[in-house]
């Protein structure tokens, strides 16, 4: 059976400031996919959140970019907007970055995630979503787990996994993309992938198979807005076992919490702490940012779950870990290596304080 999962994710209302998102505006989007589930454009849904972006994760079969439901999840965060709206919440409809659905979600503020496949036997997947980060948050998470065998061990004792996998990485601001062979090409991908802030693995696939593995979100909302509009808060979907990854796999690259671009006003560098679907409420400094991971298995398009996978005690220390680098980097305030460095900083006031003071710089 061919099915389609699609992730769409939007910042319509932060519950209280940026830090949460509000039942009503959880419970707006669940009645919009369910009455869409009884018409039958989807098979299946699940509402969820991450600290305050709304999450919308849908199956049907209507194929990757169809009109009909990028339209359903535009529709449905123009609804919980007015929910927000009503209720006061702060940035109500943020992502939303135009007045009207013109096709596809693509460059209009959410973001989207999508795969097709042929259901597995046993067909495992896991949702991983953050908040108070980029786009590019992914891209070490993505290569630990297809690249690095000290991470997988899969890749050194799993026969259908040796050959390993191909990377489609995207360069976001020239608009071009280029696909590396791992293992033979990682250091090569290593000279990428280690600048996220402009190239950003989008997809990866099984070498031998072609079958697709992961797929991330790669929209950077600055970019599409030309304006600092919030950070991207970046989904993705991995599958798992059998080729693939093994769960376990998947989530070990996040039990050592690495930093990531985002944090207070999308302007600092701050750990990505893994956490229960209920702790992704970024309140400190408005973070520091969050990553939460949902699993599922699929079973004729249903999805069977969610398992709350970061509710895990053993994720424990990696979540004190990030708050004793949180401590560290807020010492340096306004100062680099915690602030961003120049070129992200152009997508926020800074150019306005730059052209302000532009007439008092004289020449050395």
């Amino acid at each position: 059976m061919r099915i389609t999962l699609s992730v769409i994710k939007a910042d319509v209302g932060g519950y209280v400031g940026h830090s949460d998102s509000h039942p009503d505006v959880l419970a707006k989007a669940g009645d919009c996919l369910s009455r869409a589930k009884k018409e039958g454009l989807l098979v299946d849904y699940h509402v969820t959140k991450c600290g305050d972006d709304l999450e919308l994760i849908m199956t049907h079969q209507q194929g990757e970019d169809s009109e009909k439901i990028h339209k359903l999840a535009w529709d449905t965060f123009v609804g919980c907007t007015e929910v927000a709206k009503k209720l006061k919440l702060h940035g109500a409809g943020q992502d939303l970055l135009s007045d009207a659905f013109s096709g596809n979600v693509k460059g209009m503020g959410p973001g989207l995630s999508e795969v097709e496949i042929e259901e597995r036997g046993a067909e495992t997947l896991i949702v991983l979503m953050a908040d108070k980060t980029s786009s590019g948050a992914w891209n070490m998470p993505l290569y630990k787990m297809f690249a690095d065998p000290f991470n997988t061990i899969g890749l050194v004792i799993a026969s259908n996994m040796h050959a390993g996998f191909d990377f489609e990485v995207h360069d976001v601001k020239e608009h071009k993309k280029i696909t590396f062979r791992a293992p033979e090409e990682i250091y090569d991908m290593l000279v990428f992938i280690g600048a996220p802030s402009r190239y950003m693995i989008k997809a990866v696939y099984h070498r031998e198979t072609k079958e697709i593995a992961a797929v991330s979100s790669t929209q950077r909302l600055a970019l599409i807005a030309g304006r600092y509009v919030g950070k991207d808060d970046p989904v993705c979907i991995v599958r798992s076992q059998g080729k693939f990854p093994a769960v376990g796999e998947i989530l070990e690259p996040f039990a050592a919490p690495i930093l990531v671009e985002g944090w207070m006003r999308g302007s600092h560098m701050g750990p990505l702490m893994p956490v229960s679907i209920h702790d992704s409420t970024p309140s400190r400094f408005d973070g520091p940012p969050r990553v939460v991971a949902v699993g599922f298995q699929l079973s004729g398009g249903k999805l069977i779950g969610p398992r709350d996978m970061f509710a895990d005690k053993s994720f424990n220390l990696a979540r004190h870990q990030a708050n004793e680098m949180a401590d560290l980097m807020r010492r340096h305030g306004p100062f680099e290596p915690h602030r961003l460095p120049l070129e992200e900083m152009e997508y926020t006031t800074m150019p306005e304080v730059t052209k302000k003071l532009e007439e008092r710089f004289t020449d050395l």
